[in-house]
């Protein structure tokens, strides 16, 4: 949830800022703004909108200066909500959410201050301005002492206008290097290029940009930190030809199939043997796609492990006081490794005695460092919202687990070269649009691992094609469901099991007598000729447990094609943010 950049060196700092929000934008994009100063003159620049409306102010002066993309959670979006946000002597950035600015709004009134925003954000620049006494530093430490919440925060003072300030709690943040240029953003592509040193702050850390150097500061004075290894090219993805970035991260799951495949990453494996061994019973928790790969990843552990899994919201498992029983294994997945939900659930799953295995995509993320082990997605750089090819690293990444469990080595090495069939056969999805533009709603329907590969279709074609739409259960329909489906409704079946094939077939055949168009994705071939069948999507076959990570990818395209066929940009969809790391 939104982004953050700074900057301090020889160059203008206006449009280095711009640049790196751009790169950020897949953070939020309901307003924009910068704050630059020029020896002791701030100049700030705020629009509602892209990135792209603050292209004017490209010719601010100043060397030091600050910047933001937003994703509204406090005050509506809008140019009076964008930030940075000014008082007194200060202009700030902020990630996160401030829990207690009613209260600590209430005190600055009582002051006589007077707050020109919504935000929650706004109160942390008047706490600045209040505690300040000569010393940045000071005041920093003192604010966040007086804040509930997280934060990622970038400051600017008249009085310091050679330096920056940045502070950490629960929001990712990361400051580089290169030939005495410095720098400061939510993520690492805002910043990544040759030749740069990136460095991560952990909660409770701070950071003072200045004279060409980093100073890390933690409770007990100051630190020295080691860089991460990062790769410009990964970490600055480029479209390369592609209209969208959603298209062409669709198009490099065989060769993220390929990477998690890779025998060479057995190590990971090998160090979780004894932990693995132990396991008696497994918590999944995580948001969104995630969460649907953690309920594909329960189908596979439970048939084929015989282990008791329980996959849970990581936004409920932390308010359902859950029982954690001894020798339980907790698994959190998260493709950026900053989901708030998912490293509460996390947290307390370790307080309560779990053993933690992260599954994530960021090997310097939040929940990284939190884990005792970690298993890796390869995934690379994904920029689209909606997550693609990160959901079926994690699918492989969790179904390798699964084989560990189960004490056998699945072969999977053919997935890519099936992965690329499945691809080129999903294109077949672009001629199914027209019967989607008119509908008032959309169903999915599966059965047993084809019902997970269904939720995540659904939530596809939700996210960027915003139309209502739910995956489920294909004995579910008749118990409620079945009296929305009418002839404009069309409904999506994905069959990729043998052995329940005709039972989610009774439920086709309920929605076609009611006049609704069904749409078939299937590795059973006599299935396509079925008369209740509009249109359809052979897959290569790759085993009833393992379906989804084939099955989900004509689901894909097709949320991708129709948000096409709406108007709408498939990578930005309204409303939504990347990383959503405030609760």
């Amino acid at each position: 949830m939104c982004g953050i950049v700074a900057y301090l060196g020889r160059e203008q700092a206006a449009p280095i800022l711009i640049n790196g929000l751009k790169k950020l934008e897949y953070r939020g994009y309901d307003s924009a703004g910068i704050a630059v100063l020029d020896n002791a003159s701030l100049f700030v620049v705020r629009r509602e909108g892209s990135v792209d409306r603050l292209e004017g102010a490209q010719t601010l002066r100043g060397n030091a200066g600050i910047g933001h993309t937003r994703w509204a959670t406090h005050g509506a979006p809008s140019e009076r909500n964008a930030h940075p946000h000014v008082y007194g002597k200060f202009a700030i950035v902020h990630n996160g959410i401030v829990e207690n600015h009613l209260a600590l709004r209430a005190a600055c009134e009582a002051r006589g201050e007077v707050f020109s925003s919504d935000t929650d954000s706004e109160a942390i620049a008047h706490l600045l301005n209040a505690e300040y006494r000569g010393d940045v530093g000071e005041a920093m430490r003192r604010t966040a002492a007086k804040i509930e919440g997280s934060f990622a925060v970038a400051v600017l003072c008249t009085d310091a206008p050679d330096e920056i300030w940045l502070m950490r709690r629960a929001s990712p943040l990361v400051v580089g290097k290169r030939e005495g240029d410095l720098f400061a953003a939510s993520d690492v592509p805002a910043i990544a290029g040759k030749g740069m040193s990136i460095f991560c702050l952990n909660d409770g850390e701070f950071a003072r940009l200045k004279g060409g150097e980093i100073s890390f500061y933690g409770a007990d004075g100051e630190i020295e930190k080691s860089p991460i290894v990062c790769d410009a090219e990964t970490d600055v993805p480029e479209k390369k030809g592609y209209r969208h970035f959603m298209k062409k991260e669709m198009a490099e799951i065989p060769q993220v199939l390929a990477n998690g495949a890779d025998l060479r990453t057995e190590s990971s494996f090998s160090n979780l043997n004894e932990v693995l061994c132990q396991t008696e019973y497994i918590q999944i928790f995580a948001c969104g796609t995630a969460y649907h790969a953690g309920l594909c990843a329960k189908y596979a552990i439970e048939r084929l492990a015989r282990i008791s899994v329980e996959a849970t919201l990581a936004s409920e498992y932390r308010y359902c006081d859950p029982i954690v029983k001894p020798h339980t294994l907790a698994v959190a997945v998260s493709q950026s490794g900053e989901t708030a939900d998912t490293l509460a659930a996390a947290r307390l799953a370790k307080e309560r005695g779990a053993v933690l295995l992260a599954v994530t995509n960021v090997p310097y993320s939040s929940l990284t460092a939190l884990a005792d082990h970690v298993l890796l997605t390869e995934a690379g750089r994904e920029i689209a919202v909606a997550a693609t090819k990160s959901f079926n690293a994690q699918l492989l990444a969790l179904y390798r687990l699964c084989g560990a469990l189960a004490g056998k080595k699945y072969d999977f090495s053919l997935l890519p070269s099936l992965a690329s069939r499945a691809a080129e056969a999903g294109e077949a999805v672009r001629g199914w649009t027209p019967h989607f533009l008119g509908a008032k709603s959309v169903f999915f329907l599966g059965r047993g691992a084809d019902y997970c590969a269904a939720l995540e279709g659904s939530l596809k074609l939700k996210e960027i094609s915003y139309l209502p739409s739910e995956g489920y259960a294909a004995g579910e329909l008749k118990h409620g469901t079945l009296a929305l489906v009418e002839p404009s409704t069309p409904v999506v079946a994905v069959v990729t099991s043998a052995r329940l094939a005709e039972k989610t077939m009774n439920a086709v055949h309920e929605a076609y007598a009611r006049g609704a168009k069904v749409f078939l994705i299937t590795s059973i071939k006599p299935l396509c000729a079925r008369k209740e069948i509009t249109a359809s999507v052979l897959l290569p076959d790759c085993g009833e447990v393992f379906s989804p990570i084939l099955s989900v990818m004509p689901l894909q395209a097709l949320a991708y094609y129709v948000s096409l066929a709406r108007g709408n940009d498939p990578d930005k969809p309204r409303n939504l943010a990347k990383s959503v790391t405030v609760e």
